[in-house]
């Protein structure tokens, strides 16, 4: 009777073994991935998030309308140059496929410091330090410092750039900030294609 039940309990345990192997309990989404692969080997992919209405969270000094409503930026002096915020991003067909985090800082010993941190599902993560000063024709470069999963193996550029709102539209969110990969494996390091970010 005994070994009965064990036989039954350890055929129970394969089973469900099995069956989550088989049938994962957690099954990511995942929004088709509109990259643009030069001869290279590299490739560029273009997101954007859309203010404010992108916007899920936003922590600095002095925030009138902080967001979310309540929220408490800490008093230290430390933070008192420091900017958080927290968006839903977009690829090229205006479909919401991750969301991305920005930091900016500046200090007077270190200078400026911009972060993004892109999250896309089933895809991976990854992190990209920018110049804290835009280039002349308007836009931002940064260089990818690490990532997960997909990002891990890559290297390369992206560029960011503020793209004002001219529809006119009542509705029309204040414009979008836009934002340009361009990644190759590290092998193929010396061949990263030219970012266009006009």
């Amino acid at each position: 009777m005994i070994k009965t039940f064990i036989a039954g309990l350890l055929l129970g345990l394969a089973g469900a073994g099995a069956l989550l192997f088989y049938t994962p309990v957690v099954n990511q989404a995942r929004e088709q991935s509109l990259i643009v692969v030069h001869p290279n080997h590299g490739n560029t992919e273009t997101f954007h998030v859309n203010i404010p209405t992108d916007r899920i969270m936003i922590g600095a000094p002095d925030q009138a309308e902080p967001l979310p409503p309540g929220l408490d930026w800490p008093a230290d002096e430390k933070f008192a140059a420091a900017r958080a915020e927290l968006f839903k991003l977009r690829n090229s067909k205006d479909a919401v496929v991750g969301v991305a985090s920005r930091m900016a800082a500046s200090d007077e010993v270190a200078g400026g410091v911009i972060e993004w941190v892109f999250h896309l599902p089933a895809r991976g993560s990854a992190y990209v330090l920018m110049d804290s000063q835009p280039a002349d024709e308007g836009y931002r470069i940064g260089d990818l410092l690490t990532g997960t999963h997909e990002f891990e193996p890559l290297t390369g550029i992206v560029t960011e750039r503020w793209v004002a709102d001219t529809t006119g539209f009542e509705d029309a969110p204040a414009g979008r900030i836009e934002l340009i990969t361009a990644f190759v494996a590290r092998e193929f390091a010396d061949d990263l294609p030219e970012v266009d970010a006009e």
